[in-house]
């Protein structure tokens, strides 16, 4: 047992072919061919871009407070307090 030879490679194609039927298999193949379509013209954009030009990072946000493990609680911070369990 080691590598993948024709035969088997074969076998593998004609159950694929028989599970998907051959428009599908086409429609699938279709759409990995636009998608990397649109990822090489995504890199081109970019690359075309000028570069003194920078878009703003994008926010993100957390939660508002704290947050804990279930079961601890969050103790009120007390002024002068700096230290945080």
């Amino acid at each position: 047992m080691g590598s993948i030879g024709p035969l088997q490679i074969l076998i593998i194609a004609v159950v694929i072919l028989v599970l998907f039927g051959r428009g599908r298999i086409s429609e699938m193949m279709g759409d990995f061919g636009k998608g990397v379509k649109s990822f090489r013209k995504g890199l081109a954009d970019e690359e075309e871009a000028p570069h003194g030009r920078q878009r703003e990072p994008a926010r993100i946000e957390g939660p508002a407070h704290e947050a804990k493990p279930v079961g601890e609680t969050v103790e009120a911070a007390k002024p002068g307090d700096t230290h945080r369990s």
